[in-house]
């Protein structure tokens, strides 16, 4: 009753605004019946009145409106612990953001792949995890996508830009994704810059093109970015296809053993082909010639029988040598320089598609698909990954994304996710819809499904998470330019060149240099003259 009260008392408090919103409305217009007022057109037209009305801007809000200290605020539980899904913040930005195009990925849309199988040929990992998918012997069969990551579906492959190496591995115990990259860090560490640095990556608003003012003007104001900048300007951004590449976990992920012990890992395929790059000129002139060279590259290679394939290794800490490392081992800004990597198997391509939009374009990867023995650790943009993958399938593809023979599991799925968009393995048929009492779906045991518990301190509190540059983010750029070749350095003074002698946007250039200059005075005075000379020539 008292509740039927409130609503009824706030619908009439609402009433009346609409009602004398609509009174201006009629007197405004010289008459009119307030008797039969539309009550959503009074709506729209406050809202029509307040979107124009620039003093009434509050600042920064969230999605509905409330004020906000800032868009990259994120929770965690304890200032490195993991996040918490009462950051409605970074959900709601998140899944926005995958749903802003339809229907090719947001990210990744330029794709090409090939089937294979992973074959275990070491006993490393089982030293450190009881998953079955380890162990010396086993052989399970694969999907490598290889992608750009900014570029729409028909852009060229052969671009400057990070390549996604997504991986599903499909075991006995389920699927395990793996979702690298051909790098061993990215350009951030809070979740919430992924969808605003990817914007840099796309076109103008209003002119629809590619814009090297929002590249640079990102640049300078996040240098923990700054690495991967320096490797996607080297001539490994624009790597000879997908066989002459490495591929990195980027984040660190557990290890666990029944007992529930564990330890970080990083993963690192080799290419046994070797790694090959093209130059800037040779990109541009393979991009103009044939925008699919990196596919044709692979497709053929196969046809061909010369399988590619790489070395898998793993580098592995334990927490408390984790704790004592340098640099923050969940930072995926940064690199484990020190690693010592320990071979775990080998990946090989041996079959091409039959149809590419049904086995490549409907594919999907998440690192959410994990197997026991494997499992995340606390790195908040892997976190948040966990959450926005398998949401940008259920958009892009539909909520039965999982069923479709690509992505589907070897082993029978027992769960109570039923319907939705095409389910075409049947539904389940008449098996129960919930937990029903006639024991539909046995329980595994314990030993099957161990995974590791994150220990939080007593003294845990809500964290906002901001994590601003210092100068540790300056080593790793500075020792991977420090240790180039003279060439190779000249080529990466030329590339930066390339791009920012197009920027317009005042002191994006100054500001970038005075940061390159943090990293390397060298680096600054090169990528400055370099800068000059293309303006001239």
């Amino acid at each position: 009753m008292k509740t039927n009260l409130f609503l009824c008392l706030l619908l009439a408090v609402l009433q009346s605004a609409f009602l004398a919103n609509a009174d201006s409305m009629k007197q405004k217009r010289g008459g009119g019946d307030t008797s039969t007022i539309d009550l959503f057109a009074g709506l729209k037209l406050q809202q029509a009145q307040y979107m124009t009305d620039k003093s009434n801007s509050p600042g920064f809000t969230t999605e509905n409106g409330a004020p906000s200290s800032g868009y990259f605020n994120i929770q965690r539980a304890g200032q490195d612990g993991p996040l918490l899904i009462q950051s409605t913040q970074m959900l709601d930005s998140l899944a926005h953001f995958v749903r802003e195009r339809i229907p090719e990925r947001i990210v990744h849309a330029r794709g090409w792949g090939a089937w294979g199988k992973f074959e275990v040929t070491t006993d490393f990992a089982e030293k450190y995890s009881f998953a079955p998918a380890f162990k010396k012997g086993a052989v399970h069969p694969i999907l490598m996508r290889f992608s750009t990551v900014g570029g729409q579906s028909g852009s060229p492959d052969a671009a400057r830009d990070p390549r996604g190496f997504a991986i599903k591995i499909k075991t006995k115990q389920g699927v395990l994704d793996w979702v690298f990259n051909n790098t061993p860090v990215f350009f951030i560490r809070n979740p919430l810059k992924f969808p605003v640095f990817i914007h840099t990556q796309k076109t103008n608003p209003q002119t629809n093109e590619r814009d090297p003012n929002m590249v640079f003007d990102y640049l300078w104001q996040n240098p923990e970015a700054s690495m991967q900048f320096m490797r996607l300007f080297s001539d490994l951004g624009t790597p000879y296809g997908a066989r002459h590449m490495n591929g990195w976990s980027g984040h660190t992920y557990r290890l666990v053993k029944q007992d529930g012990s564990w330890v970080y890992v990083k993963v690192q395929l080799f290419t046994d082909q070797g790694i090959k790059n093209f130059t800037a000129a040779e990109a541009t002139q393979i991009g103009g010639e044939n925008q699919e060279w990196a596919t044709k590259d692979l497709f053929d290679s196969i046809e061909a029988k010369q399988y590619p394939s790489w070395t898998v290794k793993f580098a592995v800490k334990t927490p408390e040598e984790g704790k004592k490392y340098r640099y923050n081992v969940n930072d995926l800004t940064k690199d484990w320089l020190d690693a010592t990597w320990y071979e775990v198997g080998k990946m090989t391509l041996n079959q091409n598609p039959r149809n590419y939009f049904d086995e490549i374009e409907s594919s999907h990867f998440s690192p959410s698909n994990m197997v026991p023995g494997w499992a995340p650790s606390e790195d908040p943009v892997l976190q948040s990954r966990l959450f926005s993958y398998n949401d940008a399938g259920r958009y892009r593809i539909g909520s039965n994304y999982n069923k479709l023979p690509v992505n589907c599991p070897f082993n029978t799925v027992g769960n109570y996710d039923r319907s939705g968009v095409m389910p075409v393995t049947g539904d389940y048929g008449n098996q129960p819809i919930y937990p029903s009492s006639a024991g539909t779906y046995k329980p595994a045991s314990k030993d099957e499904t161990v995974a590791p518990l994150i220990k939080l301190y007593n003294n845990a509190t809500i964290e906002t998470y901001v994590g601003e540059a210092t100068d540790i983010d300056y080593e790793q750029p500075r020792y991977f330019y420090q240790h180039l070749s003279a060439n190779d350095k000249k080529n990466l003074h030329s590339n930066f060149a390339g791009a920012m002698s197009k920027v317009t946007q005042p002191n994006v250039v100054s500001n970038v240099i005075k940061m390159f200059n943090k990293i390397d005075p060298n680096l600054a005075k090169g990528v400055t003259a370099a800068i000059a000379a293309a303006k001239k020539g």
